[in-house]
């Protein structure tokens, strides 16, 4: 592996993402409220990427991309890019039936395995599961085989997060290491004295566990707020878990209700902070920790791009969040042959555009910051 110099995901993505809430960073795409009532999917809770309307809401994005920068060029078939075979599975699979396309997706995750790569075929797709990124390359040719060349009747999805950058099995970590960081600093400054790390870190690892995720739905907002109000010692961490695993606290919606019938016993910051998160809560909002959200922007930002050149690669995995080169190389290969490039982040828009303040100060949304390259 080696380090291919500095970029973003900008150089080949350009503006053409979105982040959770829906809303294209290209402005001249249609807003998540004018595709609803196109489509006549009507108002409610944002979907989420694994849900049919969340398919039907970005294959109408994608057919206005090719129609900005292609006019007149129809999309007949779609590549898909991303690292889980459950969730970016799921959405490729949709987006090939809402959009009735037929599309290949290669799905990476490295392992200490050796290299194997595992067909899946379903009718008119197939996932390609490949344990080594590098088997990027080979795909291009599977699709040909298939009958999918990559030209401009070609839409591109790459999944962001752990695929286009922090690669799955090689990469995470360090996308994983800002979340823990903004937990904490979250947690930390919202507690002051009466922070105490080493219990802050034993409940977060152990509720960041897939048993406790029907709990916290696997919501970082959720488990951040969890986190703190253990801290404030309302509640002991072995009696909740006595209680979730004795399904007397089944949801995140029952703790948080628990914590309001005891908010008085809360100190008068702690008290504003859980009012503000029930109340977007209880109005749907699936990222109600907002301080948290901004400190998981400022945590991802500070691992763009910070080390030096001369760092080992292998050594820099851990540490900084790099662009996938295969990603990379791919995307912009794939362009130069018409397609269309459009990528998707399942992360919170209030995690990957900066907070006002920095924005202030030339800070940039997540894919235009400039990192590392590496593969």
């Amino acid at each position: 592996m080696k380090h291919s110099g500095c970029t973003s995901v900008h150089e080949f993505v350009g503006d053409f993402i979105v982040y959770r809430n829906l809303e294209a960073v290209d402005e001249r795409l249609p807003r998540l409220a004018e595709a609803r009532r196109v489509l006549g999917d009507g108002q409610g809770p944002v979907p989420r990427k694994s849900e049919a309307s969340y398919a039907r809401v970005v294959a109408h994005l994608l057919r206005a991309a090719r129609a900005l920068d292609a006019p007149g060029v129809a999309l007949r078939r779609l590549i898909f890019v991303g690292d889980t075979r459950l969730n970016d599975g799921t959405a490729f699979a949709n987006l090939c039936d809402v959009g009735g396309w037929p599309g290949a997706a290669f799905i990476g995750a490295e392992d200490a395995e050796p290299e194997r790569v595992e067909l899946v075929e379903q009718g008119p797709t197939a996932l390609y599961l490949a344990n080594r990124w590098a088997a990027l390359a080979g795909f291009e040719g599977f699709c040909h085989e298939r009958g999918l060349p990559v030209d401009e009747g070609t839409a591109v999805v790459l999944d962001l997060d752990k695929t286009t950058v922090g690669a799955r099995g090689r990469n995470d970590r360090a996308i994983d290491r800002a979340r823990v960081e903004a937990v904490r600093e979250t947690v930390a400054g919202l507690l002051g004295g009466e922070y105490d790390g080493s219990a802050f870190q034993a409940a977060y690892d152990l509720l960041n566990r897939p048993e406790f995720h029907p709990f916290t739905a696997d919501n970082q907002d959720y488990l951040a707020y969890i986190c703190l109000v253990l801290g404030s010692g309302l509640m002991g961490l072995d009696r909740l878990v006595a209680q979730v695993r004795a399904g007397r606290l089944a949801s995140f919606a029952q703790f948080i209700a628990a914590v309001d019938g005891q908010a008085g016993y809360l100190p008068r910051g702690l008290r504003e902070v859980h009012g503000e998160v029930l109340g977007r809560v209880q109005a749907g909002d699936p990222t109600p920790f907002k301080a948290f959200r901004a400190n998981e922007y400022r945590a991802t930002a500070a691992r763009f791009g910070f080390l030096s050149d001369d760092w080992p690669l292998e050594h820099m995995v851990g540490e900084e969040i790099l662009v996938t080169q295969e990603v990379r190389e791919a995307a912009l290969r794939w362009r130069s042959q018409g397609a269309l490039i459009f990528a998707l982040s399942d992360k919170p828009d209030e995690a990957s555009f900066p907070p006002a303040d920095l924005a202030a100060r030339g800070g940039r949304a997540i894919h235009r910051m400039e990192t590392h390259a590496g593969g």
